[in-house]
C-alpha cells in the first residue's frame, strides 16, 4: 500500500494528531548501523522516544541502551526483568550505560543494586558515586568540540581534556573503577570534524591515564550522528568512513567502542498526521491551525531547534503559509513559511522524520492531549 494511502486510512481508523510509528524502520536503521560501523556497540539514547514498544522492538534486534534517568533505566529493565539474575545482571553491566554526569544521591542508590556504569565529569560526582553507589562502574565525560551541531552539550558537560587523568587517579583513589572515556560532540552533528578532534583528544588522554598506571578499557563517542532530514545531510556511511579509519589510526583492537545513537534510531521511524482546523488570512499570508503543535508533537521545533517540513496530501499550486498549533499561546508557531496548496478545514496534512525528541516532549497544555501513538509492524 502507498505511503500516504496508509497515512489516511490510519488516520480515518484512529483519528487525529496520529503519531505513526514504523517498526521495521526502526530496524533498518540500526541493521544500518551496526553495517557501518561493526566494531561500535550501539546504545540507544532512550530520552530520543521513550515509548515502551521501541525499547522492546531495539532490545529485540540486539541493542543496548544509554539513560539518563531513573525512570529510563526503570523502563529498560522492564525487557529484561524475565532473565535469569546473572543474566539480568550481565545485561545491566554490558548493555547500559547510565549516561547522566550529574545524578541525585536517591538514583545512585537505586542504582547501586545493579553495579551498573555511571558517567562522571567533576570530582563532586566522584564523592556522590562512593558515597551512594560504591559497587558502579564509572566512565569519564571529557568536553569537546561542538561546533555546527544543532543542540550544543559542550557547555553543560564534560570535564576538560588536561584535567581527566587527575580526576580519573582522584576516582582510583577513592576505591572506585573508572572503566574508561566519553564524549558527545553534539546533538545532529553535520560536522565530521567534531568527531575527529573528540578521538583524538580521547586518544591522548588514554594514552596519559596509561602512563600513571591506568589503563582503561572502553571510549564511548557518545551520540550526534545525524539523521537525514533532507538531501543536505552528509551521508551516514560517510561519517563511518572517517570514524573507521580513526579507530583504526588510533586505538588498539582490544578496546571497546561504544556509541549513544538516538535521534539515528528513530527520526525517519515516525510520521506525524495532523487535522487542519482553522484558516485565515493575515496581513496578505495565508494562515492554517493544526490540531498539534509546537506544546505536542512539533515541541523539537522549540527544544530541539528542529523544522519539520509539512506536506498536504492535495495537490495544487502553493503558496507560503504560517502554520500554527491549536493552543491559545502565540509562541504555538510551528513555521512562517510552509509551501502548501489551498487547504480546507478538515484537510490533512503530514510530517516525516518527526520520531526523535518530539513525542518525548509533549504535554497537556491549554487542555490538549498530545497526539494518539499507532505502532505498525511491530
Amino acid at each position: 500500500m502507498p505511503k500516504n494511502t496508509l497515512l489516511r486510512k490510519l488516520a480515518k481508523e484512529h483519528g487525529t494528531p496520529l503519531f505513526i510509528v514504523d517498526h521495521d524502520v526502526l530496524r533498518a536503521n540500526y541493521a544500518e548501523f551496526k553495517r557501518r560501523l561493526p566494531r561500535v556497540q550501539a546504545y540507544y539514547a532512550v530520552k530520543a522516544n521513550p515509548a515502551p514498544e521501541i525499547v522492546k522492538t531495539l532490545f529485540e534486534t540486539g541493542a543496548s541502551f544509554d539513560v539518563a534517568s531513573i525512570g529510563e533505566f526503570r523502563l529498560v529493565y522492564e525487557n529484561i526483568r524475565d532473565l535469569p539474575p546473572k543474566a539480568r545482571q550481565d545485561y545491566i553491566w554490558d548493555k547500559i550505560i547510565y549516561a547522566n554526569p550529574i545524578k541525585d544521591k536517591a538514583t545512585l542508590e537505586e542504582l547501586d543494586q545493579y553495579k551498573p556504569l555511571v558517567t562522571y565529569d567533576n570530582l563532586e560526582e566522584v564523592r556522590k558515586i562512593r558515597k551512594h553507589a560504591p559497587h558502579a562502574g564509572l566512565a569519564l565525560r571529557i568536553r569537546v568540540p561542538n561546533t555546527g551541531s544543532m543542540v550544543e552539550l559542550s557547555s553543560k558537560f564534560g570535564a576538560a581534556p588536561g584535567e581527566a587523568a587527575d580526576l580519573i587517579a582522584a576516582a582510583f583513589d577513592a576505591g572506585l573503577v573508572v572503566e574508561g572515556l566519553c564524549f558527545h560532540v553534539g546533538s545532529q552533528c553535520t560536522n565530521i570534524d567534531n568527531y575527529v578532534q573528540a578521538l583524538n583528544m580521547s586518544a591522548q588522554v588514554l594514552d596519559e591515564t596509561a602512563g600513571r598506571g591506568y589503563k582503561l578499557k572502553l571510549l564511548d563517542i557518545g551520540g550526534g550522528f545525524p539523521a537525514p532530514y533532507d538531501g543536505s545531510i552528509q551521508r551516514f556511511r560517510d561519517l563511518a568512513k572517517v570514524l573507521n579509519a580513526e579507530f583504526r589510526r588510533l586505538f588498539p583492537k582490544e578496546l571497546e567502542i561504544l556509541a549513544e545513537p538516538g535521534r539515528f534510531m528513530v527520526a525517519t521511524a515516525a510520521t506525524l498526521v495532523a487535522e487542519v482546523i482553522g484558516k485565515a488570512q493575515r496581513d496578505g499570508k495565508r494562515c492554517y491551525y493544526l490540531n498539534d503543535g509546537i506544546y505536542h508533537t512539533f515541541s523539537g521545533v522549540l527544544f530541539d531547534h528542529c523544522q519539520y517540513r509539512i506536506k498536504a496530501f492535495k495537490k495544487g499550486p502553493t503558496q507560503l503559509c504560517a502554520v500554527f498549533g491549536p493552543t491559545c499561546d502565540a509562541l504555538d508557531t510551528i513555521c512562517q513559511s510552509e509551501p502548501l496548496p489551498e487547504l480546507n478545514l478538515g484537510d490533512l496534512v503530514h510530517s516525516e522524520h518527526i520520531g526523535a525528541y518530539s513525542h518525548a516532549s509533549s504535554t497537556w497544555f491549554n487542555g490538549f492531549p498530545p497526539a494518539k501513538v499507532v505502532h505498525i509492524n511491530v
